[in-house]
């Protein structure tokens, strides 16, 4: 799509966009979308952060070792009256 500007087309460009903007107001712009672009990077980054915090660890078991089923635990505690209460 802009494959075909030559560089009178992007000076035509420029040029429209200091009369759009002014010259005072263009650093100010360009510090506005550096610090989005920033942001942005900064986001995508954390999203694949927790994509990958997100993924289960696999592990490969050793030919060798016998696969263990640990029991599941309860929450046992004694209350006033000394009976046991189990967490649900």
């Amino acid at each position: 799509m802009l494959g075909n500007l030559t560089g009178w087309h992007l000076l035509i460009l420029l040029a429209v966009i200091l009369l759009l903007f002014g010259a005072a107001k263009l650093p100010a712009l360009a510090k506005s979308m550096g610090q989005s672009a920033r942001v942005f990077k900064g986001e995508m980054k954390a999203m694949k952060e927790d994509d990958v915090a997100a993924q289960p660890a696999t592990t490969v078991p050793d030919a060798g070792a016998s696969a263990s089923v640990a029991a599941p635990t309860t929450d046992v505690r004694a209350d006033a009256g000394g009976t046991a209460d189990t967490k649900s």
